[in-house]
């Protein structure tokens, strides 16, 4: 076993395919870097909780942890919920907090991932993208940075060849996923494809899923994709880089 702890932070959910989606990606990130210690904590409605991770890493003499917030997007769990969660750990762990998954080349990969899947369940092929606009459905937020976030991805998955792409948002931010296909609908694209651009399955993605109705292509969820399960350690990477200070980039 070699450096920190990883913590993945996920969420959590009513919905067991929540949990279950969260520790498959889990368990890839543990074949990905065998000898790297990987654990799950949740923020709520799942065990185990947080806490009771941090407590038992205590105990068990772990020094040093780099929490691991399972979030796209740096909103108000990223900057309010994680931070006071991880405020009230043991006081003998140094935790480092790493930045939260998006924006990322990769997670722009998994997104294409899933919307290829996608083309060929419906029967059709790569090249059919050119003819093909995506609604990019995110949970939402009311933060304007995860907003802007969201709207930047959509820009970006845009430029690798899809004929339009609109983003839209499952909660407290408009579009909505049903109102951005019918957009797409009358700018004339010839079919229209839904990429939910979530990590799990359970309530936001089922809305979404359900603003998918009249879409010809439904993606699923990012889930347990390698690019995602790369991210996690380049995160992991960057948090220890950062903990280890100039010097040690430079011996």
């Amino acid at each position: 076993m070699y450096g920190p702890v990883l913590l993945v932070i996920a969420h959590g959910s009513r919905d067991p395919r929540h949990a279950a989606t969260v520790h498959a990606l889990v368990r890839r990130v543990r074949w990905l870097r065998p000898g790297l210690r990987v654990e799950t904590g949740f923020l709520d409605f799942n065990a185990p909780a947080v806490p009771q991770v941090l407590e038992r890493l205590a105990f068990e003499g772990v020094r040093e942890v780099v929490a691991l917030p399972l979030l796209l997007t740096r909103a108000f769990h990223a900057k309010a919920d994680i931070p006071a969660v991880l405020a009230q750990a043991p006081p003998q762990l140094d935790i480092h907090i790493a930045d939260v998954l998006g924006p990322s080349p990769l997670l722009l990969s998994t997104v294409e991932r899933r919307l290829q899947e996608a083309l060929h369940e419906a029967g059709l092929a790569p090249a059919d993208k050119r003819s093909t606009g995506v609604v990019l459905a995110s949970a939402g937020s009311t933060d304007p940075e995860a907003i802007a976030v969201i709207a930047d991805v959509a820009r970006e998955l845009r430029h690798t060849g899809w004929c339009a792409v609109r983003p839209a948002f499952a909660s407290a931010a408009l579009p909505r996923t049903e109102d951005a296909v019918r957009e797409l609908r009358e700018s004339g694209v010839r079919r229209v494809a839904v990429a939910p651009y979530v990590i799990a399955p359970g309530f936001l993605p089922d809305r979404i899923a359900r603003g998918a109705h009249d879409a010809d292509v439904l993606a699923g969820v990012l889930g347990a994709a390698p690019e995602l399960a790369r991210l996690l350690l380049v995160r992991y990477e960057e948090a220890r880089a950062r903990a280890a200070g100039p010097a040690a980039l430079t011996a």
